[in-house]
């Protein structure tokens, strides 16, 4: 059995669980609905405040989906309760984040500011520097893990960070390895 398959995934009060036809999944919470298309073959029961998933055999293919299946079901759960988060650095000097309403205007060392607009869902942040040296921080926040994470992805390969002075902008987490800069000539 997969260790994370057989998981049961409890469902909080305030969190409603519709299971349709070839298990089309839609989950409603305090901050939103979600709606996927899980995979068919994968059997998922709704009983006692806990959704359980169960696989018909033990072929590769559906052992292969059990722990998948279980994971998206769970992201669902969580995402409609407590939300997603991902948080960003930006570092350099004169790289900049502001809000225009809904709008993220970045200065990242571009001839002009890039304006990003956010999907349905999906918000952004900025935070505030502590000091002049600090990197600043960009959260992003949704309640689908998967679009936070590509809009996250999307923002760091605007200008991804450059090994030797560790410039752009990274995730929080995420440690550069640092590069030596050229070595002078000895005599």
């Amino acid at each position: 059995m997969s260790r994370i398959g057989k998981k049961p995934i409890p469902v909080p009060k305030g969190v409603e669980v519709q299971i349709g036809a070839g298990n089309l999944i839609t989950v409603k919470g305090p901050k939103g609905q979600l709606q996927q298309q899980l995979p068919a073959a994968m059997v998922i029961t709704h009983e006692n405040g806990n959704l359980i998933v169960q696989r018909p055999s033990d072929a590769k293919d559906h052992r292969s989906l059990h722990g998948l299946t279980r994971t998206l079901l769970s992201n669902m759960v969580v995402g409609v309760t407590t939300g997603w988060e991902r948080a960003l650095e930006i570092n350099g000097v004169g790289y900049r984040a502001s809000m225009e309403g809904k709008t993220l205007v970045l200065q990242l060392g571009f001839s002009h500011p890039v304006r990003l607009e956010p999907p349905p869902d999906v918000t952004y942040v900025v935070g505030e520097r502590r000091s002049a040296n600090e990197p600043l921080p960009l959260f992003i926040r949704g309640i689908n893990k998967q679009v936070v994470g590509e809009q996250a992805s999307k923002i760091r390969s605007l200008r991804p960070p450059e090994p030797y002075k560790g410039k752009g902008i990274k995730y929080i987490e995420e440690r550069i390895r640092r590069k030596a800069g050229k070595a002078g000539k000895t005599k």
